[in-house]
């Protein structure tokens, strides 16, 4: 049975420390593919990012997605974590990291997860800066991405 890690949380991760369950004492692994994604300031515009969801609900469909891959490509193991609360410029918001014995089933995986996360996990994103307080819509390329996955 693959490896899995599924986690909402406030606190900031270490990558490192996330990524070594999945290749600590293994010789099975061949590949592990990370993939941190980052807030950015939007060109000085923006002083954080708020991100809420539901508790449960979020961890349950990251476990979905996350079985999906599973299902998909023989992997030896996921992380996945995604942030929540006040995020800074500069600070991680997400972690995916996938685990196989060979690369390239490892990067599909990792960009079917993130495409997934991008798209289907319920969060709510709303900026906070030098402009009033928006909320963050949805991208059409980001639906895209999601769409190439399916059929």
């Amino acid at each position: 049975m693959p490896l899995t890690i599924v986690r909402v949380q406030k606190e900031r991760f270490d990558l490192a420390a996330e990524i070594a369950p999945l290749t600590t004492g293994r010789s099975d692994v061949g590949a592990v593919v990370t993939f941190t994604g980052l807030c950015r300031d939007e060109a000085g515009t923006l002083s954080a990012l708020e991100i809420e969801h539901y508790p449960g609900m979020a961890e349950e469909e990251i476990g979905r997605v996350v079985a999906q891959a599973l299902a998909r490509w023989p992997l030896e193991g996921v992380v996945a974590i995604h942030r929540c609360g006040m995020i800074r410029p500069g600070e991680p918001i997400v972690l995916v990291a996938t685990a196989s014995r060979h690369r390239a089933e490892a990067f599909a995986a990792a960009e079917f997860l993130m495409d997934y996360l991008k798209t289907s996990a319920p969060f709510w994103k709303k900026q906070h800066g030098k402009k009033p307080s928006t909320w963050v819509e949805a991208k059409a390329r980001d639906d895209a991405a999601r769409e190439k996955w399916r059929g």
